[in-house]
């Protein structure tokens, strides 16, 4: 897949759906060839082990999305891969949509029973970063999808990657600034397409960052523009935690769902759903998110 393929849209066949929508969102922990340790030996260039695919295809089938934005995604046959895997496992998703931003290697995607009515890929995203000028690094999806049975009405669902805490420059250690500007850099482009933050939309994906950071807050406000709201998300003991550093035992919630003001009451119950199983670490250091919207009445 060439790097000027920024998306691709497969259509299967037509899916039947209604009025309520699930929407998951899954750091799927590189679903691509690189260097691993497996069992204890180095292996270069080597593929996500079949262990772990089995289980990121056991956890999406029983959260039972409608949409799945995934963030660390391969190459397009990687997308081809599981999409083709999930069918033989019962579980069919018409529709795939790839975007290539420019990391080369860590994509973005969405697998979907809804027909999505436009994909646009915001690849063209830059902010100045040390004398020069940076791209966001895996962009910012947006696929616009109808609004309930509605031929007119839409709402937008934004997928976000932003930089991991990973840097060589010092006087950026965590990369914190540079994730802030990527932030802003698309909340801006956010608000060129729903200006004031008015309309229906959804931003959700792998912020590498907590609730209270600057990047965080730069999806929520913009002065006095409320762009999206933070939707709470729980597991089945209550906890929040979407992600775990096994070398340094760390847990934290880095992957959330923000609602746009008009979204917010189309969210059922006003919260989100953290899917725990302990089988869930065998495939991804990243626990799922998802929430369901009601369109019933608009």
């Amino acid at each position: 897949m060439k790097n000027w393929a920024a998306w691709v849209l497969l259509l299967v066949c037509t899916a039947a759906w209604g009025e309520d929508v699930r929407v998951a969102t899954l750091n799927l922990r590189n679903y691509l060839v690189q260097d691993r340790r497996i069992d204890g030996q180095w292996r270069p260039e080597h593929p996500k082990p079949e262990a772990e695919k089995t289980a990121i295809r056991r956890a999406i089938e029983e959260i039972d999305p409608d949409i799945l934005a995934m963030q660390e995604m391969g190459a397009w046959p990687f997308l081809q891969e599981l999409k083709r895997d999930l069918e033989a496992d019962g579980v069919d998703f018409p529709y795939a949509v790839y975007f290539e931003a420019s990391d080369p290697v860590r994509h973005l995607a969405v697998l979907s029973k809804v027909e999505p009515i436009e994909v646009i890929p915001h690849r063209d995203l830059d902010f100045p970063y040390e004398g020069e000028r940076l791209r966001v690094k895996r962009g910012l999806l947006e696929v616009v999808f109808p609004v309930g049975k509605s031929e007119e009405e839409t709402w937008s669902l934004f997928v976000v990657h932003l930089k991991s805490r990973w840097s060589e420059v010092d006087a950026d250690p965590q990369s914190s600034e540079r994730r802030t500007k990527e932030a802003q850099a698309a909340r801006d482009r956010i608000l060129e397409r729903y200006p004031n933050g008015e309309g229906r939309y959804l931003i959700t994906g792998d912020f590498n960052d907590h609730r209270a950071s600057a990047p965080l807050r730069r999806f929520q406000r913009r002065g006095s523009v409320e762009i999206a709201r933070i939707v709470e998300s729980f597991d089945s003991r209550g906890e929040k935690w979407t992600f775990y550093y096994d070398d340094e035992d760390v847990y934290e919630r880095v992957d959330f769902f923000l609602a746009s003001r008009e979204m917010s009451p189309l969210v059922v119950g006003n919260e989100g759903t953290i899917f725990d199983p302990f089988y869930i670490r065998n495939g991804t250091d990243h626990r799922p998110v998802f929430l369901d919207l009601d369109f019933a009445g608009l």
